[in-house]
């Protein structure tokens, strides 16, 4: 059962947190869903991640630390590559010794907004930008592509895991209100330009062609090229536009998008279409 103490018995704030300490606690954060739940998400993981910090802060009360660790393992959901920044939020109010409830509420109140933050800046801005360039050149053969995806998108992501945790540790709460102040305005500008890169790859990269031909004397007729003079790649823009609607509005999963078009691949290419 939870304790429902909302101060600490030793309210004399704690040195602060080492740097190796804090270096520690963000190589940790890699596990924050190794042990993911319905019930309470990454609240074990996000335990396993922070307590290196929590028994520095609370080393001398046990039963101080018994409290920490009770109310750190409630609820927690937050994006993977971003935790730090909670991280040392909480920490910060750890070493403060500031009254439960109110780290409570913080940690809530940071935890939230960077989901759709993460989602705009790995999934909408950096995975795509990078695949694109990458995959053209594994495409022509070259073993580089596919480390220079992985040098690239781990060295993002654990520059950023590593500047956050310092970062919010440093400034406590107020990197919330740094940190959200404009969140919504980022979002969309970083989704706009996910979309914008998605478009292009779609534009360089979509090979599916149409093979048919209207027999025309010596000069069948190319459907292929009619269609390229209305508008060039078609074809692509079309499956990018029904995999949309699909998943869009029709709540499609992105393993039956993937199964549909082998599907279409293999069906068009039997009976000759593609």
């Amino acid at each position: 059962m939870a304790s429902n103490a909302t101060h600490y018995n030793d309210l004399k704030p704690a040195q602060p947190l080492d740097k190796k300490t804090l270096n520690k606690m963000v190589w940790r954060s890699l596990n924050l869903q190794a042990s993911f739940n319905y019930e309470r998400m990454q609240a074990a993981g996000w335990l396993y991640c922070i307590l290196p910090g929590l028994e520095k802060i609370h080393g001398n009360n046990k039963e101080d630390l018994k409290l920490s660790m009770e109310h750190n393992l409630e609820f927690f959901n937050t994006h993977p590559f971003l935790v730090t920044f909670v991280m040392g939020i909480v920490l910060s109010l750890e070493q403060q010794k500031t009254d439960i409830n109110t780290i409570r509420s913080v940690r809530v109140a940071a935890m939230g907004p960077l989901g759709g933050i993460g989602d705009a800046i790995f999934w909408f801005t950096l995975v795509p930008i990078t695949a694109g360039i990458t995959a053209n050149m594994a495409i022509g053969g070259s073993i580089a592509g596919p480390i220079l995806f992985l040098l690239i998108f781990n060295g993002v992501q654990f520059a950023i895991r590593f500047f956050l945790m310092s970062w919010s540790y440093k400034l406590g709460s107020q990197a919330i209100e740094i940190m959200t102040a404009n969140a919504r305005e980022f979002t969309r500008a970083a989704s706009m330009l996910g979309v914008f890169v998605v478009g292009a790859l779609t534009s360089n990269m979509g090979g599916t062609t149409i093979k048919l031909e209207i027999a025309n004397g010596e000069s069948p007729i190319v459907i292929q090229s009619i269609l390229d003079g209305i508008l060039p790649k078609m074809i692509p823009l079309a499956l990018t536009l029904l995999l949309f609607f699909l998943m869009k509005k029709k709540n499609w999963k992105p393993v039956y998008c993937i199964c549909l078009l082998i599907v279409i691949g293999i069906v068009g290419g039997f009976i000759g279409i593609f």
